[in-house]
């Protein structure tokens, strides 16, 4: 059995001293993805790539000049044909042994593999992430698969012999797969998200109908016309078009038996009533944070600024595990803000496939106009101590750009405090005892990612003691709450963030997909 091991691209060329080879490399794949802008793809059921004349364009958030893609706007009855197809092929890819599915899923991380720097590429261009960045959710993507296979192997199919004290009665417990899985993706981790939850289903024996963001689809595009030639067809379907269209008809098909969802705690609330109207079925989501950090008087502020920073802002806080609060301790406040302030003025903004940019844009033109509404109201309510601004320079003019912005001197209850915004926007809030800051931190309908930033031992122990959220962190300058890497760091949500408290890339992941049965063999 092969041992686990993380891709960690950006992680091992800073550990060898190879960045300079990394970059290089992402340049090569650059010139490369260029070539390939603004193809038409097609949609996939059934084993058959399926044009239209009918498309959607994806246009790069960066510069809407760049047509990225066109993909077919898929109908409802495209939409049920796909859920036909995984019905009908259902029983034939579960019956396949499970050890050849994890060799196709190896097969398939080994692909990614070599042509990682490529897939990061186009990621840049999709949605507006960042070199390092792009890499990271490629090389996730990697893991999932990866993971995923050592999991299932480990647990030999999970079949498992149990015994029974009449010795006439042999007796197991196997998981079995449900049947045909909808898989609702984001735009932000437009290859691991999509991927790693699709792996999931069918890994386990399920079929699948794939829809992913219609920001970002064609990273996912990539594992599917990989992936379909080497299963049963119909075994995975891709289908992209509006949540409206193709989403509503997964959610409220009889014939879909569970559910993958990442997005907003709203849209996903909102598919779980549905879906499960009339009968129990596995709705799996993850839905959302307002991700806070402590900072208290024992802190090393450079390490907390540097924290705080990386998680508020890389990738424009459009993550669902992105720090949107801070709470830091009166006596330290103004100095950890000034530190903070001067961090966050020298990032610099520009087009994401840039070796030295950090920030690229936000998704789309909503995501802008968003923004500038909830400026308007720090402005009025709180206090803007940077950023705010809609970028509108000759080389961003183009895209959608924004300032990242630190707020302050908000009501505690106050809405922008209290709700996931998904921009590069921090409110920064004052405490002075401790406890109070574990109170506000927990004061809130989510429950997803938690940092701290203190030297004083006790004060980490009751962080982890009482802090309310599935992915908590100390003192960690990379990024203060995001970053999870697949098997160290299980990604799952409580309260209002998730709906299962079993983490992505955690070793409970894969057995949402499936249903045990007992088996008892009588002599």
């Amino acid at each position: 059995m092969s041992e686990f091991e993380n891709e960690y691209t950006w992680g091992k060329a800073v550990d060898n001293n190879s960045t300079d080879d990394f970059h290089a490399d992402f340049d090569k794949a650059i010139d490369e993805v260029k070539k390939e802008l603004g193809k038409k793809y097609p949609i996939i059921i059934n084993g058959k790539e399926i044009t239209s004349n009918d498309c959607f364009v994806v246009n790069s958030p960066s510069d809407t000049r760049i047509r990225v893609a066109e993909f077919p706007k898929a109908t409802v009855e495209d939409t049920k044909n796909a859920i036909s197809s995984a019905k009908n092929t259902f029983e034939e890819w579960s019956r396949i042994p499970y050890q050849k599915r994890v060799e196709i899923f190896r097969d398939c991380a080994n692909m990614f593999s070599n042509r990682k720097f490529f897939l990061a590429a186009i990621m840049t261009f999709e949605n507006g992430k960042n070199r390092i960045e792009s890499m990271g959710d490629v090389d996730e993507t990697i893991d999932f698969m990866r993971f995923y296979a050592l999991q299932l192997e480990k647990n030999e199919g999970f079949c498992k012999q149990t015994s029974h004290p009449n010795p006439h009665e042999k007796t197991q417990t196997i998981m079995k797969p449900y049947g045909v899985w909808g898989i609702i993706a984001p735009f932000n981790f437009p290859s691991a998200i999509a991927i790693g939850m699709t792996t999931g289903a069918l890994i386990t024996g399920n079929t699948t109908v794939l829809k992913p963001a219609s920001d970002a689809p064609l990273s996912s595009f990539q594992f599917a016309k990989v992936l379909y030639p080497k299963l049963p067809d119909g075994a995975i379907n891709f289908v992209t078009g509006s949540g409206s269209i193709v989403g509503k008809t997964l959610i409220e098909s009889s014939d879909i038996d569970g559910i993958a969802f990442t997005g907003s705690q709203e849209v996903g609330m909102r598919g779980f009533h549905e879906f499960t109207k009339t009968s129990s079925k596995p709705f799996i989501s993850e839905m959302g944070g307002k991700n806070p950090v402590i900072v208290t008087k024992h802190a090393d502020l450079e390490k907390a600024t540097e924290g705080v920073m990386n998680a508020a802002f890389g990738f424009g806080g459009q993550k669902c595990s992105a720090c949107s609060r801070v709470y830091v301790q009166d006596e330290i406040a103004e100095q950890f803000i000034s530190k903070l302030v001067k961090k966050t003025k020298e990032l610099e903004i520009g087009m994401p496939w840039k070796k030295e940019v950090f920030l690229g844009p936000v998704i789309n033109k909503d995501a802008k106009m968003k923004f500038e509404n909830v400026v308007d109201i720090a402005k009025k309510d709180g206090e803007i101590l940077t950023g705010g601004t809609v970028l509108k320079s000759p080389e961003l003019e183009n895209g959608y750009f924004v300032e990242p912005t630190i707020v302050t001197k908000l009501p505690e209850e106050h809405k922008l405090v209290k709700e996931e915004l998904f921009l590069p926007f921090l409110c920064i809030q004052k405490y002075d005892d401790f406890d109070d800051a574990i109170k506000l931190a927990n004061q809130t309908e989510y429950g997803l990612t938690a940092g701290i930033f203190s030297n004083d031992q006790k004060q980490l122990n009751e962080f982890f003691s009482k802090i309310q959220a599935g992915v908590v962190y100390t003192n960690r300058s990379a990024s203060a709450t995001t970053a999870a890497l697949v098997s160290s760091q299980p990604f799952v949500g409580w309260k209002h963030s998730g709906s299962t408290g079993k983490g992505a890339g955690g070793e409970n992941y894969l057995q949402q997909f499936m249903r045990t049965q007992t088996q008892t063999r009588c002599d």
